[in-house]
């Protein structure tokens, strides 16, 4: 990772586990996550691998989401599977908001 960088933004997860994941640097001076955005960080392990922690950006502020201690070289292996499950909980949390506003909208008229 570069040093001027806080992470990296995950634009994209391919299914197939033999494409890379598809992301974005993201500088350190950067406005903080966007809803549903996944931000990963990585560093070389003390004794061995990459220390990796992944984000979460919410409404009002963003989350620390799962960390992968020492995780070995092929670390975006290990991470792929919750990756998915993030982008699968944004993606249910958008949709009850907004069945929650539309339900809120028809109570008012």
């Amino acid at each position: 990772m570069p040093p001027w960088a806080s992470g990296a933004l995950v634009r994209r997860i391919p299914t197939d586990p033999c494409q890379p994941i598809d992301v974005l640097w993201l500088p350190a001076a950067a406005p903080r996550l966007p809803f549903g955005r996944i931000l990963l960080r990585w560093e070389k392990a003390p004794e061995a691998g990459w220390d990796v922690t992944a984000r979460l950006g919410l409404a009002t502020t963003d989350v620390h989401r799962a960390t992968w201690p020492a995780a070995p070289d092929d670390w975006p292996r290990l991470v792929r599977p919750t990756l998915h499950e993030v982008t699968g909980l944004c993606s249910a949390l958008t949709v009850a908001t907004a069945a929650l506003e539309l339900a809120n909208r028809l109570a008012d008229s």
